[in-house]
């Protein structure tokens, strides 16, 4: 039987809108089976692809600093006192209060500091003067709405508010990114050269850390008959993969998340509050 070439094009165009993808679900499957099976992807291509794919279903609340981690600034602040807090935690930029949390009166760019010392002022240092206006955004916006209001208007930090009001937390652009491209680090991020990093009264503690490293270290008897590292142990007790600021005590260590996402933890911060000791 002879075809006609339009029957033929008709038939060819059927069998590729059968295999088109139908949903995110499958259009996933498609993109991991060409990295796994045909090499079309690398590893961190396809990671940055998912993680593009899932901001559009995240919320702000998902990935936002609690409102009990934020350094903010005391609108009444003089230069000294800025100075020292700007070093000890090497933010850019900064919420800055009045009488508590709730009250966010602006955001100040360390940036600022600077041409205040470099262009030698010797007038009233007001903070007040000096700030920016902060962003308010409520836990529910979607991050690739919030990554567009970003960009179109180059701020970089809001202020999540709940449905008191009240802040919430904060999240910047960076937090944003990070979820699609990974952790960036900078030269005020903890050293990922070693697994474990003393600080003054507590450690922080890479989720990467082998379970016979720790063990060593703080001298504990975690087993790792079934994970490897402590983010492995410590996602297996929370249950599900832990948001920042989570917390859980285990043999007399209070281990606290500081940094994850939404597919692994990253960071650790471990404060021995029992028995455990360390050398």
């Amino acid at each position: 039987m002879i075809i006609s070439p339009f029957a033929w094009f008709e038939h060819f165009r059927s069998s590729f809108t059968r295999c088109e993808p139908q949903n995110k679900e499958e259009l996933l499957m498609g993109l991991r089976h060409a990295h796994h099976h045909h090499n079309l992807l690398t590893a961190d291509t396809l990671a940055m692809i998912e993680g593009a794919l899932q901001v559009s279903e995240m919320h702000v609340r998902d990935i936002m600093v609690p409102r009990a981690q934020m350094i903010t600034l005391p609108i009444d602040s003089p230069p000294d006192e800025l100075t020292k807090l700007i070093a000890e935690f090497g933010h850019s930029r900064y919420p800055v209060i009045g009488e508590d949390k709730d009250d966010v009166q602006g955001i100040f760019l360390a940036k600022d500091l600077l041409d205040y010392y470099a262009n030698g002022d010797n007038e009233f240092f007001s903070l007040r003067d000096r700030m920016r206006p902060a962003v308010f955004i409520p836990e529910s916006k979607r991050l690739n709405v919030l990554l567009r209001e970003f960009r179109a208007s180059r701020n970089h930090m809001a202020i999540v508010v709940n449905e008191y009001s009240g802040a919430a937390g904060l999240v910047t652009i960076e937090d944003v990114i990070e979820q699609i491209v990974g952790d960036i680090d900078d030269e005020h991020d903890i050293d990922d050269e070693n697994f474990i990093t003393p600080r003054e009264g507590f450690f922080w503690v890479w989720a990467l850390t082998p379970i016979e490293e720790f063990n060593e270290f703080f001298k504990t008897d975690f087993t790792d008959e079934e994970f490897d590292t402590v983010g492995g142990l410590i996602t297996q007790l929370f249950g599900h993969v832990p948001k920042r600021g989570e917390k859980l005590m285990l043999s007399g260590l209070e281990f606290e998340v500081m940094r994850s996402n939404n597919r692994r933890v990253v960071l650790l911060r471990v404060e021995s509050v029992g028995s455990a000791k360390s050398d």
